[in-house]
């Protein structure tokens, strides 16, 4: 996904990275924070645009899950485009439609209405952090590389930070949910003026699009997450289970059309050639482990919060402030202790997620209903201070593992399956999530489901082992 011009023109010579390479990166990771920040600011006001759209919990999951789903089938084809047409003109373009998806978010009169400009959300938001990835492969040399890596990861802590904090300010001082999303309009409409004039235009080969592989990639995932979202309220009429059963041939076509296109010389939505790097794989799979647990964990904690505790959006996001700030902070030193110590850091910080998890889970089912909502904060503080220390460094260890020319295409896959990961928590453990609260929620349900996510970040931890040791290289 990064052609050769660009890589030459971006690239520095020697020394240490020029201002206006840091400035264009700044810019790039606009993308990533308003992007992140859409994907967190939701939770906090699901109650309330819930109340006031009367929107069923199929609808409230797909406004949380559908931005994620629309931002995952559409990342490596936004990568892609980026290819074809340069980074700056598909950053800035996306950036624009991000905007325009913001605003019709924000005046969306009905339940439908807004998931399908959240669906419009999710595919402008994958037109632009593609970009970044690689622009931060091709501009800075690999000695700066971790620190800018470290920026995204920084970036994307402290976006869910202000999604969450902003947001509960937002709805309490009487704005309404509404505002959550305009509040984007301005600061898209600068972002977009700074990449176009900014941002490296990029002016090397047309790079074929496969259409094929990017319809059969986004149905696969489209036939898997909409009737588990929709399922459960529906009554699971047959529609939803022929969906899930044709998921599996649909997803098969996908694979074959993308090996017979790379066998051809061709250039797969998807390289499968990254599939055979074992160590690439099981960072691949750790990582969406990750995002599993983390994407369920934030959306039911905060109908919890807001619903059985009885807490106001401002109250909820105060209770999220303590783990953002330590996810900020760790994030930033992430990178460069993991260019020193390697993979140690990385488990240490899967070690001090689990143990922030098994502490909340014994919170929860220890006081039912009856405990101050502050009580929630030091463990979810300490699953933030290990997440940070984990996944920033993880994009790096993995995009480690693969030849230079490999890199687009794996940011590509990596961003991907992570936003997938995110919706498919969101759609299977909030539907589960419903179904076992029914009218009323209780916290032993969550403890529960707290510590399935404890053995989920063991497993994710031991591919972790497996694939950040050493570099194996493309297959």
């Amino acid at each position: 996904m990064i052609r050769s011009a660009e890589r030459s023109q971006l690239a520095p010579r020697a020394g240490r990275p020029a201002a206006r390479q840091w400035f264009a990166l700044g810019v790039a990771l606009t993308g990533t924070f308003l992007a992140t920040f859409d994907l967190f600011v939701v939770n906090i006001a699901v109650p309330s645009l819930r109340a006031d759209l009367r929107a069923g919990d199929a609808a409230v999951e797909l406004v949380v899950s559908g931005y994620a789903f629309a931002y995952a089938a559409g990342l490596v084809t936004g990568g892609r485009l980026g290819d074809r047409f340069g980074y700056r003109r598909t950053f800035a373009l996306g950036m624009v439609a991000f905007t325009a998806a913001s605003l019709l978010c924000g005046i969306a009169a009905t339940p439908g209405q807004l998931v399908a400009a959240r669906l419009l959300q999710g595919l402008a938001a994958a037109a632009m952090v593609p970009q970044v990835l690689s622009l931060i492969t091709v501009t800075f040399p690999a000695e700066h590389r971790g620190r800018a890596t470290a920026w995204y990861g920084a970036v994307s802590g402290i976006a869910a930070l202000a999604g969450q904090i902003l947001g509960g300010m937002l709805l309490a001082s009487g704005l309404g949910w509404r505002m959550i999303f305009l509040v984007n309009v301005p600061f898209g409409l600068v972002a977009a003026a700074l990449a176009a004039r900014r941002l490296p235009a990029g002016s090397g080969r047309m790079a074929r699009f496969d259409p094929i592989g990017a319809v059969t990639v986004s149905l696969t995932l489209a036939v898997v997450l909409v009737p588990l979202a929709v399922g459960r309220e529906a009554g699971w009429p047959w529609w939803t289970w022929a969906c899930l059963v044709a998921a599996a041939p649909i997803g098969l076509l996908a694979v074959r059309t993308q090996l017979g296109l790379a066998r051809r010389g061709g250039e797969p939505i998807i390289d499968p050639r990254l599939f055979g790097n074992r160590r690439y794989l099981a960072l691949l799979v750790a990582s969406a482990l990750f995002q599993l647990y983390f994407g369920a964990l934030m959306f039911t904690l905060t109908m919890l919060l807001q619903g059985k505790l009885g807490n106001s959006p401002v109250t909820a996001a105060l209770v999220f402030l303590p783990q953002g700030v330590l996810f900020t902070i760790s994030s930033m030193l992430g990178g460069r202790l993991a260019a020193r110590y390697g993979v140690r850091v990385l488990l240490s910080g899967g070690g001090m997620a689990m143990a922030g998890l098994v502490a909340l889970a014994g919170t929860l089912a220890a006081t039912d209903g009856q405990l101050p909502s502050w009580w929630l904060a030091p463990p979810l503080a300490l699953v933030g201070l290990g997440n940070g220390f984990l996944l920033p460094p993880l994009i790096g260890a993995a995009l480690a593992q693969v030849r230079p020319e490999q890199a687009g295409a794996a940011s590509g896959a990596f961003t991907t399956t992570q936003q997938f990961a995110n919706a498919l928590g969101v759609t299977v453990l909030g539907t589960l999530f419903f179904a076992l609260a029914g009218p009323r929620l209780v916290t032993a349900d969550m403890a529960t489901e707290v510590l399935c996510a404890v053995y989920v970040v063991l497993i994710a931890a031991a591919l972790v082992l497996i694939g950040a040791r050493g570099r194996e290289g493309a297959a």
